[in-house]
C-alpha cells in the first residue's frame, strides 16, 4: 500500500533529485541507499524514475548499505574490511546513485569498537570511488525523520520545515551567487582562514574552487576546492560545533598542520576516535578539502554536516581524501568534514586580500 502524504514539497523534492540533480536517462540503473522512514519521498523517486525509463535499485535497510554494524561487530575483520562480490557488481555497475538518509538512530554505529569503524570505512571506499572521480552522477540528501528532528533539537514538522527551506530554493540563482565568489578562489595562489584559535594558510595554486549548486548535495549551497597536498600551514580549532565520527561525539578539536599533514589532534571529548580516524590509513591525516558554506537558508547548527557545512558564514576543513574531479591528489578511506564558524571574529583571505569578515562578503 502506498504512503499517502499531502505534502506538496515531498513531490518538489523527488523532481528536484531526478530532474535536476541527476537528470535521470532511459536505461539507466539508479541505486538508491536508503532507510525505511524514507519511504514518503522513495516512493515519489520510484515513480518519477520509472516514467523516465529507468530502473531503480532500492538498498533500504535500518542503517546505511553497504555495511551493517550489527553484521560487523561479530564478522572476522578480514571480511569487514572488504565488500561482498554481488556489492561489488552493483557498485560497479549502477548508472547513478541516491543516497538518502533517514535512519530510526543516528547512534547506530556507536557500539561498534573503532578498529571495526576503520575497517567499515574501507570496505565502503569503492562504494565512492566512482562518484568522488564524477565517472557517475550522484546526490546526497536526507529526509525529515524524527530522529533527524530530534538530533537537531527541533520538533519534526519544525525540522521539515527548516530542511525544505534549505533544499528548495532558486538553485539558478544561487549558482549565479556562489559562482562569482568561487572564481575569486580558483585565481587564489594562497587561501588564509583565520578565527578564535585558528590560523591556516595554504596554496590554491592551480585547483579549480567547484559549486555545489544542488546538484551533488541536497541542500547544496557551497564552494570547495582540494588545497594542494603539502600546502597546509597553521592550527585551527573547532570550538564552536560538535561533530560526529562513527557514532561518537566528537567536540572541542584542535588540529595543527605541518607540510599538509596532521601533526597534533586533541579532542575536548571524543578523542579517541578523532585519533583513530586520523590513522585510518597514509592519507587520512592529509587536507583533502576546504569548503566555504554559501547557504542562507541555513541559519544554525543542526549537528548534521550535509546542512552544517552549507550554513552561510562558516568553512569547513575535509580530512582525508580529495576529489580527483577537483584536482585533488591525497587517497583516503576518510573523508571527514569538520565545520568552523567564523561569524564571529573570522574572516579569510585570498592571496593577502580579505575577501570575507565575520561572515560577510567583502567582494
Amino acid at each position: 500500500m502506498a504512503v499517502l502524504s499531502g505534502d506538496p514539497r515531498i513531490a518538489e523534492y523527488a523532481r528536484l533529485i531526478v530532474d535536476r540533480s541527476l537528470d535521470v536517462q532511459p536505461g539507466w540503473q539508479v541505486l538508491i541507499r536508503s532507510n525505511p522512514p524514507a519511504r514518503p519521498l522513495l516512493e515519489e523517486l520510484v515513480r518519477l524514475i520509472a516514467r523516465r525509463g529507468a530502473y531503480p535499485v532500492l538498498m533500504i535497510g535500518s542503517t546505511m548499505w553497504p555495511v551493517d554494524p550489527v553484521w560487523a561487530a561479530s564478522a572476522p575483520d578480514e571480511l569487514v574490511g572488504e565488500l561482498p562480490g554481488i556489492d561489488r557488481y552493483a557498485v560497479d555497475h549502477m548508472d547513478a546513485r541516491i543516497t538518502l538518509d533517514a535512519p530510526e538512530n543516528t547512534r547506530n554505529e556507536s557500539e561498534l569498537p573503532v578498529e571495526k569503524q576503520a575497517l567499515a570505512r574501507s570496505a565502503r571506499w569503492p562504494f565512492y570511488q566512482r562518484t568522488v572521480s564524477m565517472e557517475i552522477p550522484w546526490v546526497g540528501c536526507h529526509f525529515p525523520c524524527p530522529a533527524l528532528a530530534q538530533e537537531a533539537g527541533m520538533a519534526t514538522s519544525e525540522f521539515e520545515d527548516f530542511l525544505y527551506g534549505a533544499v528548495l530554493r532558486d538553485w539558478d540563482e544561487e549558482t549565479r551567487r556562489m559562482t562569482r565568489y568561487a572564481e575569486r578562489f580558483t585565481r587564489a595562489e594562497t587561501v588564509r582562514v583565520v578565527g578564535p584559535g585558528t590560523d591556516v594558510t595554504m596554496s590554491a595554486a592551480g585547483r579549480e574552487a567547484i559549486v555545489d549548486e544542488g546538484r551533488l548535495n541536497l541542500p547544496g549551497g557551497e564552494f570547495f576546492f582540494c588545497p594542494v597536498e603539502d600546502s597546509a600551514e597553521g592550527e585551527v580549532s573547532f570550538s564552536e560545533f560538535p561533530t560526529e565520527q562513527g557514532g561518537t561525539v566528537v567536540e572541542g578539536i584542535r588540529l595543527v598542520f605541518r607540510d599538509g599533514r596532521v601533526v597534533e589532534a586533541s579532542a575536548r571529548r571524543g578523542e579517541q576516535a578523532l585519533v583513530e580516524a586520523l590513522d585510518t590509513d597514509e592519507g587520512s591525516r592529509s587536507l583533502g578539502e576546504l569548503g566555504i558554506g554559501c547557504n542562507e537558508g541555513i541559519t544554525r547548527h543542526l549537528n548534521n554536516t550535509l546542512f552544517d557545512e552549507k550554513m552561510a558564514g562558516t568553512v569547513h576543513f575535509a580530512i582525508g581524501a580529495g576529489y580527483p574531479f577537483a584536482g585533488g591528489l591525497n587517497v583516503s578511506a576518510l573523508h571527514w568534514d569538520i565545520v568552523k564558524d567564523l561569524r564571529s571574529g573570522g574572516r579569510v583571505e585570498c592571496d593577502g586580500e580579505v575577501v570575507q569578515e565575520n561572515g560577510v562578503w567583502l567582494i
